[in-house]
């Protein structure tokens, strides 16, 4: 299945939406890690380039977690596929709600791909509220408590039977900054890892 046509067919074509263009067997996923924002050069995204600026954060953060992997196909190989839940690319340093209401049609319709998902990770404050927004939409009620990630780490929060992890940003210049939330991610991972073997 190619998941930018699948999205495109189910929400809609948009301009300035940047979906991701890849061919997979929707079967095999049984993880998504949902980052924050595409970025603003669409081949610095997680299915561009080897070299790929969110891959050059993304990889280290999974093989510090014990997974053995070097690209993307590896990842996708594992169960794993990564999205992000605003489909733009942020105009300022904060991105804003209607970015992310533009977006969701597209991240619902995403997650709705995959009939085999065990974990759903939130990589940052963005792709929490994305979620909690979705949630909100089916149960009236958020999925993710509006607590700081570092104290949700450690409870197990479910969503039609789906473990659903809060965790930290995993790309950007930021996180090379932050080696505690680098270390709680990389934990986090691991845990996801584990889940989906």
């Amino acid at each position: 299945m190619n998941i930018k046509k699948e999205l495109e067919a189910r929400a809609g074509i948009a301009n300035g939406i940047y979906l991701n263009n890849i061919d997979i067997d929707p079967l095999t996923i049984k993880a998504i890690m949902i980052n924050e924002v595409v970025p603003a050069d669409p081949l610095q995204d997680f299915y561009g380039p080897p070299d790929a600026d969110y891959l050059k954060t993304t990889i280290p953060l999974l093989q510090g977690a014990g997974a053995k992997v070097t690209s993307i196909q590896d990842i996708l190989q594992k169960g794993i596929y990564i999205t992000n839940a605003v489909k733009t690319p942020k105009a300022d340093y904060a991105i804003d709600k209607r970015s992310i209401e533009n977006s969701l049609p597209y991240l619902e319709a995403e997650l709705s791909l995959f009939p085999n998902i065990k974990v759903i990770m939130l990589m940052g404050d963005v792709a929490k509220k994305a979620f909690n927004m979705i949630a909100k939409k089916s149960t009236k009620k958020n999925a993710i408590p509006a607590v700081s990630t570092y104290k949700l780490r450690n409870s197990e929060i479910y969503y039609k039977g789906i473990r659903v992890m809060p965790s930290y940003i995993m790309t950007g210049g930021n996180i090379l900054i932050e080696k505690s939330k680098v270390t709680m991610a990389t934990e986090d991972i691991a845990t996801m890892l584990e889940i989906i073997k």
